[in-house]
């Protein structure tokens, strides 16, 4: 049996294996949303393991090759800008989770889902807002989907240089918006996002607690 807790609730016991599910990318205006899926073993040794966020770069990517030795199993899904353009940014982000879910190699009896946003599965799933910095296996997917991206972005940026993709990631600083006033979209922008063309208003919806 594995144990679960969340802080100031009681103790949940679940059969293993268990899932944790995390996306990085949702607020940029360039580039694909990506989900990480990660099932942990029952004992692993990965010192420092948190939400992707409160780690820098070089721990990231020192976890991400620890987590992928160490995992049971894991797995990445994606939405691609025209994929997130037609079906909007929450349901892009629901199916690139699912994507990640369906392509794991041990199936689980359970899936923590960061958030408050279930996605589409057969499999029985708990959402849980704050859950990177909760459940580790959660956070072991927040890291492998934004090392991924990250490396993504600044492939991309070799690609369609003059954004500087590779220091902001596709997110709206001002460098970025800048640089696309100056040049307008490429081929990685999300056209429907506020910023990416001029005078344009933003038609996707947020995803609060995602």
């Amino acid at each position: 049996m594995l144990v679960l807790s969340r802080p100031g609730r009681p103790w949940q016991h679940v059969d293993a294996p268990v899932a944790g599910i995390d996306e990085a990318g949702r607020g940029c205006l360039a580039g694909p949303v990506v989900a990480g899926a990660v099932i942990l073993p029952s004992f692993y040794d990965l010192p420092g393991l948190t939400d992707s966020k409160r780690l820098s770069a070089r721990q990231r990517a020192l976890l991400a090759q620890a987590i992928k030795a160490q995992a049971l199993s894991w797995a990445l899904g994606f939405s691609w800008p025209r994929e997130i353009e037609r079906i909007n940014i929450l349901q892009a982000t629901l199916q690139a989770m699912a994507r990640a879910e369906a392509a794991l190699t041990v199936r689980p009896v359970l899936v923590l889902v960061d958030g408050n946003q279930p996605f589409p599965s057969a499999v029985r799933q708990k959402t849980v807002v704050g859950g990177d910095a909760i459940h580790p296996c959660i956070s072991a997917a927040s890291i492998l989907a934004k090392t991924f991206r990250d490396r993504l972005l600044e492939l991309m940026d070799v690609r369609y240089p003059g954004y500087g993709l590779s220091r902001h990631k596709g997110y709206g600083t001002r460098e970025h918006l800048q640089a696309l006033d100056r040049l307008g979209p490429c081929p990685v922008h999300r056209m429907t996002f506020k910023g990416v063309r001029p005078g344009q208003e933003e038609r996707q919806l947020c995803l609060p607690g995602i």
